[in-house]
């Protein structure tokens, strides 16, 4: 995927934690929705342990809970 050029030197865009922060988050939910829509499980990281989902625990991208759907690793 091409970017357009924001006039921003390399450094300065990876230092702009916010949009890279956007770009995972909309990322992880298309792989997700992708992974929904195909109907393949996927697996997510749940209390330190790795969890399988299968398609239909998998949460819409509607859902607030999309953009999350485990715990964190320091959790």
């Amino acid at each position: 995927m091409t970017m357009p050029n924001s006039g921003a030197t390399p450094v300065e865009r990876a230092g702009d934690l916010d949009r890279i922060g956007r770009a995972l988050r909309a990322a992880v939910r298309d792989a997700l929705q992708r992974h929904k829509r195909d109907g393949d499980p996927v697996a997510v990281w749940r209390k330190g342990q790795v969890v399988w989902l299968s398609p239909d625990q998998i949460p819409a991208a509607s859902d607030e809970s999309s953009e999350d759907t485990g715990d964190r690793a320091s959790e």
